[in-house]
């Protein structure tokens, strides 16, 4: 544990040290600069006027742990990610897997909602469960109608039959469908109620309905029932949406409940300072360490993407080892987080022999690795590998494979096998979601296949498919490339309007990105304030693109530092040189000779 906290903290001082340098040249008074750095690299704001920053406290005598912060604020030059966490209808369809194959579900929402002395109760194997099936066999409105049919019919729904069916449901990210179980249960009180099944509604009405609706229900379970893993619950919901003031508040609340601090509880604060500040990744370790709290396999698989997708190498792999000198293994997510990481940075022959350990000896028993191998292998445009692979799932596919190879497909610009795995998703049997749609409009997308895109997104519209938030990404993104942003334009106000989704950050900065390019100030400026009314806060990103419009339109940015102060964005060196050129002020040799 303490060879992890070093390891991430001597990398952490490196950064905040050129980040310093950074700022040394920026025309600031001593007192604005955003950080003062002390020997233990925790982050301590020194000025009394600016907003505080994230700081971690901590009292040994009095066995005080907190986190707080302003939310919001970046660590400077940081990438946002430009995705959001799962977005579903309310009360509607959901976008959720129809087919016969189980999805991903989070290991920590497992952990979340079924307790380590439960788990043997509760069988998650390939077969679905008789009451699932019901479920699913109905429209997303009619899920009461089905349990009532259900118990009418004589058979009984059990603690352990709903359990089986409630996990099949989330697997398919079907949180519309499983929060009208809950709400049938607690209506028709078939057992007990106890605390893990007030978390799980708390948690499926804070996916639904927004954390807003799960902050009142919370406030209507029995006090009694309000223990570790509702708090648990609503934190990990704060951190999925990125709300670190929120976030920081409930695992400090924890700690005045009397909660012992756990393991998911810091791996839910790794997971938001992941998205948000990375430089605050190190501060909860030092927490973990100092409370002897043992990291768990997905404490390391967030470090090593952490790692990974900042593209330092050598720390992710100093990070797997002290996992492997902690008796740790690594599983099958673990290898797929490296061998993608190591792609991405152009280690090929690392990330192929990484591949090559999760096969094994025989892919045919191994089928559980076809997904993630179709995807890497796509990114790394090796064809015969998806080739290979593919020959193995083509005749009895599974839904998240044929997925993985019509993106794989698409990546080594295989755009009719990559069409004919969708044609025989369609020829499954099952109802397809929106989702299978997406994907092949992501390939057609990504070769400016317009007209082709158009005609699927009208086959998709024809089909009845409820549209998600990935679909109107596509659909932005794809009339963004034909030139035509008035109508991508267009398509961002329909999904913005809509009741039922949040478009992604994504599919904001696609059309930002365009009127960026032309140098359109008032449309850039639009689509900023924009994208706070719906909730994305304002990040490094969505500043730099918007500086970058006013140097394009050449173009003065008046006060554009003291609305990046007022968001809590510092500039890096590259954003300091933009700045620069976008300063209203700025000398000129004209400006020289009227002085």
């Amino acid at each position: 544990m303490f060879a992890l906290s070093k390891v991430l903290r001597r990398s952490q001082s490196l950064r905040l040290g050129a980040y310093n340098a950074v700022y040394s040249k920026l025309d600031v008074p001593l007192g604005e600069k955003n950080v003062a750095f002390e020997s233990n690299a925790l982050i301590h704001d020194k000025c009394k006027a600016s907003p505080r920053f994230y700081e971690l406290s901590w009292n040994s005598s009095m066995g005080r742990r907190s986190l707080s912060s302003d939310a919001g604020a970046k660590t400077a030059g940081e990438e946002d990610e430009l995705t959001t966490p799962n977005q579903t209808s309310g009360d509607t369809e959901d976008e959720g897997d129809f087919s016969g194959d189980e999805g991903d579900i989070e290991g920590s929402e497992l952990e979340l909602l079924v307790p380590d002395s439960e788990a043997g109760k509760i069988v998650v194997g390939k077969r679905s469960s008789e009451l699932f099936k019901a479920i699913v066999s109905v429209s997303g409105v009619d899920v009461g109608s089905a349990l009532d049919k259900w118990v009418k019919e004589g058979k009984e729904i059990n603690r352990t039959e709903f359990a089986n069916a409630m996990l099949q449901i989330r697997k398919r990210r079907m949180y519309g469908r499983a929060l009208q179980m809950t709400e049938w249960l607690d209506e028709n009180k078939q057992f007990e109620m106890e605390e893990r099944d007030y978390a799980s509604r708390l948690d499926l009405i804070s996916k639904v309905r927004g954390l807003y609706k799960g902050e009142v229900y919370i406030k209507r379970i029995p006090e009694s029932f309000r223990g570790e893993l509702v708090y648990r619950t609503l934190l990990s919901n704060y951190a999925a949406t990125s709300n670190v003031g929120k976030a920081e508040e409930v695992f400090n609340k924890m700690k005045d409940l009397g909660f012992p601090l756990s393991t998911f509880a810091c791996d839910q604060m790794l997971i938001l300072y992941k998205r948000v500040n990375k430089k605050k990744i190190a501060d909860v370790i030092l927490l973990m360490e100092k409370e002897n709290v043992k990291p768990s396999l997905n404490t390391y698989k967030i470090l090593i993407d952490t790692k990974g997708s900042s593209n330092d190498i050598t720390g992710m792999e100093q990070i797997v080892e002290t996992m492997k000198s902690e008796g740790v293994e690594l599983d099958l997510r673990a290898q797929s987080i490296i061998a993608r990481n190591y792609a991405s940075a152009g280690l090929k022959e690392k990330a192929e022999k990484m591949l090559k350990e999760m096969e094994g000896e025989s892919l045919e028993e191994n089928r559980h690795v076809c997904k993630d191998l179709l995807s890497i292998y796509g990114f790394l445009q090796r064809a015969d590998e998806v080739n290979r692979i593919w020959k193995i799932c083509e005749e009895k596919p599974r839904y998240d494979e044929s997925l993985a190879a019509i993106l794989a497909f698409g990546k080594i610009d295989k755009v009719k096998e990559a069409e004919a795995v969708f044609e025989k998703i369609l020829k499954m049997g099952h109802r397809v979601s929106s989702n299978v749609y997406s994907v092949l409009l992501k390939v057609y997308v990504d070769h400016k296949m317009v007209s082709k895109g158009k005609d699927l997104v009208k086959q998709m519209s024809d089909s009845g498919c409820n549209i998600g938030a990935l679909t109107w990404d596509a659909v932005i993104k794809l009339y963004v490339e034909a030139g035509e942003v008035e109508k991508a334009e267009s398509s961002l106000s329909k999904a913005t309007q809509s009741k039922k989704i949040k478009p992604l950050m994504s599919s904001f900065m696609h059309v930002m990105d365009e009127y960026v390019r032309r140098g359109d100030v008032h449309n850039t400026e639009k689509i900023f304030q924009t994208m706070k009314q719906v909730g994305y806060q304002s990040r490094f990103r969505t500043y730099q693109a918007l500086i970058q419009a006013y140097v394009n339109a050449k173009a003065p940015a008046y006060g554009i530092y003291d609305r990046m102060k007022a968001d809590n964005i510092y500039p890096n060196k590259g954003l300091i040189a933009l700045l620069a050129k976008a300063d209203p002020f700025k000398k000129t040799p004209l400006s020289d000779l009227l002085d």
